[in-house]
């Protein structure tokens, strides 16, 4: 007999995007059903970067710690290095603090890094299995690994989908109020949808366009070999074949990365073949254990034409895919689901009515072109600079080929990898639950970022005088901030109490003010200011929180 089961909410995709939102849905105590055709979270180390934005939404959940303890010891240096070859000359280096310091530093930052954590690198195989043991311990939340989604249809009442178990072909149905597809590229409920994507496709370069060689190895003897400093990432550049390596546990196994030339038959690749890659990108026949391999295209910038029709949405990679420059379309995705989470709970719950969720594509596909956008100037930055054909050279003009390249490669590192700009400047400015001041956000810049309360951004962050964060005095859900007292909010108090909103009160010393230029600032669920105003504003906080709900259109 085929088993029926019916949620709130389908997700077809376990990547991050969709474990994410479950962990959004599940706190929330909204049902979900999760299903994914692979075994299990994933195996190869794929993304290597946690955006900062990212680890606030994971402390926002409880576990930012549990993440920044996965990957690399936490001794263990984050530098991005680049080389001739891996043991050849070093060319230039951004160093980069290890994770153990991270707590310790984030409080004595300011200005573009006034945050309550710092970026983490991890592999993202370490964080997905993270992302699902925190979604397992949710009531109503259902993970179903080794499950596809056949097909499914929507109408007014909602989704049935028919799920296929892959070990025995058994069948079973879902019914639910609302599909998810976070199922990749090849997104099957993004075809269903006939929504394309838009933008450039494999754009080839010398170096993160066309086809690469992805190879996850075991290597004990790297860092015995290689006569430089430990690094996070290791770049390999030359005029032979140009490759980036990350460190995944700091003991001996690395996700290598290279560039195929044209021509090459990337069907036809073994593990010989693999192993030889990695061992001329050291320069040395350095041992290694190929764990897998795989071949990938880079140069894409694709945004889709749409992310919702009616209850189906689309969100990580099926809604948006970049070249990894930048580490963008992992943590893209973490605010995809972020987004659309407290959205969907808010209308299941009977807070918000449907009309709520037309502002998911309105908010997140712009964020999505943007990011694409910035990922693609990387990927041009560091692939069409090319090495001069004496870069590996040991001759007065080889020397001066690796000091040139040094120079420009050192720059290019700083503009990738401090981009708190990108990380926390995304705007959701003309969002129909926004409610503007009139005031302009700060100019949109990769590597610098203005903490801003102008209505639509991330709320500005400050650490307090007891060491606490801000963000840690904010409520699950909505939070009014209030500077000082004198504004009467006891209306909108009750008028959350009516509609079912949990809304905290949270109030601060005037000393605090000129951090929001406001008396008072409503906080959405996500950490953005929907709204701020003066105490002689008070009087329009129902109404400004109830369009904020999406109650008033």
């Amino acid at each position: 007999m085929e088993a029926r089961v019916e949620v709130a909410v389908l997700i077809a995709g376990g990547g991050p995007c969709g474990l994410m939102l479950a962990n959004e849905l599940g706190r929330r105590g909204v049902s979900a059903v999760l299903v994914d055709d692979k075994p299990g979270t994933a195996f190869n180390p794929q993304a290597n970067a946690t955006q900062a934005r990212s680890m606030e939404h994971y402390r926002r959940l409880g576990f930012a710690d549990e993440i920044r303890q996965a990957g690399l010891p936490a001794d263990y240096p984050t530098d991005v290095a680049y080389f001739t070859r891996f043991a050849g000359h070093e060319l230039a280096r951004f160093r980069l603090p290890p994770s153990g310091r991270a707590g310790e530093l984030v409080k004595g930052l300011s200005g573009s890094w006034s945050a309550a954590e710092l970026p983490h690198r991890v592999s993202q195989k370490f964080v997905e299995a993270v992302l699902r043991r925190q979604a397992e311990r949710l009531p109503g939340i259902q993970l179903h690994y080794g499950h596809r989604l056949i097909s499914y249809v929507s109408d007014d009442a909602g989704i049935v989908a028919d799920i296929e178990r892959l070990d025995d072909n058994s069948r079973m149905q879902v019914r639910a109020g609302f599909l998810v597809g976070a199922d990749g590229p090849r997104s099957l409920v993004r075809q269903s949808l006939g929504i394309a994507y838009g933008g450039e496709r494999g754009t080839q370069r010398d170096f993160m366009g066309g086809r690469m060689l992805a190879v996850y190895l075991r290597s004990s003897d790297f860092y015995a070999r290689v006569p430089h400093a430990k690094a996070w990432m290791y770049n390999c550049f030359n005029r032979d074949r140009r490759a980036f390596m990350a460190s995944v546990n700091g003991r001996d196994e690395f996700a290598f990365h290279t560039q195929l030339h044209p021509g090459e038959d990337a069907n036809a690749i073994t593990v010989t073949e693999a192993k030889a890659a990695f061992q001329r990108a050291c320069g040395l026949a350095v041992s290694c254990e190929v764990l897998s391999f795989q071949t990938w295209t880079a140069g894409h910038a694709l945004v889709a034409d749409g992310m919702q029709k009616g209850k189906v949405f689309l969100g990580g990679d099926a809604a948006h895919l970049f070249t990894p420059t930048g580490g963008l379309g992992y943590n893209t995705a973490i605010e995809d689901a972020v987004n659309l989470g407290w959205k969907v709970a808010s209308v299941v719950k009977g807070v918000s009515p449907a009309a709520l969720l037309d502002s998911y594509e309105v908010e997140r596909r712009p964020v999505a072109l943007r990011n694409t956008d910035y990922a693609r100037r990387f990927a041009d930055s560091l692939g069409r600079f090319t090495a001069a054909p004496e870069t590996e050279d040991d001759s007065v003009a080889g020397s001066e080929a690796r000091r040139v390249a040094g120079a420009y490669l050192e720059q290019h590192a700083r503009a990738e990898f401090n981009i708190p700009g990108i990380t926390f400047g995304g705007r959701y400015d003309g969002s129909p639950i926004i409610m503007s001041d009139g005031s302009l956000p700060p100019p949109d810049a990769a590597n610098v970022y203005v903490p801003s309360a102008c209505p639509g951004g991330r709320a500005p962050h400050a650490w307090l005088d007891d060491g606490i964060s801000l963000y840690d005095l904010f409520g699950f859900e909505w939070t009014l901030l209030q500077f000082g007292d004198g504004a009467s909010v006891d209306p909108l108090l009750a008028a959350a109490h009516v509609w079912g909103a949990d809304l905290k009160l949270v109030t601060l010393p005037a000393s605090l003010r000129a951090l929001y230029e406001a008396d008072l600032a409503l906080i959405r669920p996500d950490q953005v200011v929907a709204w701020r105003g003066s105490a002689s504003q008070a009087d329009k906080l129902v109404g400004v929180f109830a369009q904020a709900l999406g109650r008033h259109r």
